[in-house]
């Protein structure tokens, strides 16, 4: 049985580790209180345009635009793999590099990575897979701007017929307790179902300007989504996993704090012994 003094200071780290968890879980929940407000306040702007996106798929000569035009077979893609910069928040990492992992090993199809996150950077780095793009974390906060960079490249790439797809891993918020990893594909430009009762559009200048500034647009409010998705995720996930590592460092409290007693007792029992086995030897 380890001492009273060893006790006791495992007992100060464990509530030194435990005052941190809970100060994390607080902060976790501060922001994604935020990150949550995020999403609801950007997801009428990404519907809206899903719509017009709807509306534009009755359009004569739009499967045909290269943003759109299928290219079968899809022997070379990129993945855009969106982790985060941080640690200390469960699975939410492990899960996007698994399934990132299992999509690369795919039969007939040579893929390559573009990485969004210093996670998934560091764990790509030493493994002999192919990095095409790399891109800052969202850490900061969210930013269109990055979205932008992640879509005019990813673009460029597509264009030049550098890769036959484009996909993005990302992680969906559903709620704090639940995170789905999610693979969708950006190029070539999956377009929505035409409504039953199509619309009419006017286009000004013309039609081409629009459809060419519409469609990249169209992608780079996905990539904004998930983006905003992969935050809230994050710090959904970080509280969770705070919370959990909180209710355990009590556990090992009560555990220790009972094994310090039972030392203690051991001692005070073992001093008595002595006391009376003295005072024995004295009346001999």
């Amino acid at each position: 049985m380890a001492s009273l003094k060893i006790i006791r200071k495992r007992i100060g780290s464990v509530r030194n580790t435990q005052q941190i968890t809970k100060a994390m879980k607080m902060v976790s929940a501060a922001k994604l209180r935020r990150a949550q407000d995020a999403v609801s306040e950007s997801r009428a702007y990404a519907e809206k345009l899903g719509e017009v996106m709807a509306g534009l798929a009755t359009e004569s000569g739009l499967r045909e635009h290269p943003l759109v035009r299928e290219r079968a077979p899809e022997s070379k893609v990129l993945l855009l793999l969106l982790t985060g910069d941080r640690g200390l928040c469960g699975g939410f990492n492990t899960n996007l590099i698994r399934l990132s992992q299992t999509f690369i090993a795919e039969d007939g199809r040579d893929a390559e990575l573009g990485l969004i996150g210093r996670k998934g950077h560091d764990f790509y780095k030493r493994r002999d897979v192919t990095i095409a793009e790399q891109f800052a974390g969202p850490s900061a906060g969210p930013s269109i701007d990055l979205a932008r960079d992640i879509v005019a490249r990813a673009v460029a790439r597509f264009e030049s017929e550098d890769f036959d797809a484009v996909y993005l891993l990302y992680t969906k918020f559903e709620s704090a307790l639940t995170q789905v990893p999610t693979l969708e594909r950006l190029l070539p430009i999956a377009t929505p179902e035409a409504p039953e009762s199509g619309r009419e559009y006017l286009y000004e200048p013309n039609r081409q300007l629009v459809i060419d500034d519409l469609l990249p647009r169209y992608v780079e409010v996905k990539v904004f989504q998930a983006v905003l998705n992969s935050i809230a995720s994050e710090h959904g996930a970080r509280m969770t996993a705070m919370e959990s590592a909180t209710r355990n460092a009590s556990e090992m409290i009560d555990r220790l704090t009972l094994e310090m007693n039972r030392a203690r007792q051991a001692t005070i029992t073992k001093e008595l012994m002595e006391i009376v086995g003295g005072a024995e030897a004295l009346k001999g």
